[in-house]
């Protein structure tokens, strides 16, 4: 069965998105808000747990979602097609 990529894509950004958002809710909720600079903060630039962050969070990790989500799914069809023609 192959992956509909975009849809894939898609998924994957906004599920991406929204963990990276509200996780960092979730820290600003019991620890505070920070200035310092997290593991993320060093990978997505501009990202701190702060409510702006969580903005700048949310947008790299729907294009990072995006991105990898493709790239998964494109390979995974590729895959699946040489597979197929090998069985045949």
């Amino acid at each position: 069965m192959k992956l509909d990529v975009k849809a894939l894509a898609l998924t994957s950004g906004i599920l991406w998105g929204l963990a990276i958002f509200i996780l960092t809710w979730w820290i600003i909720a019991f620890d505070g808000s920070s200035e310092s600079i997290t593991f993320l903060g060093k990978i997505y630039r501009g990202y701190a747990v702060t409510p702006l962050g969580s903005i700048i969070g949310l947008i790299w990790g729907l294009v990072d979602g995006l991105i990898c989500g493709a790239i998964f799914a494109w390979v995974y069809n590729k895959m699946l097609a040489c597979c197929e023609k090998k069985t045949t």
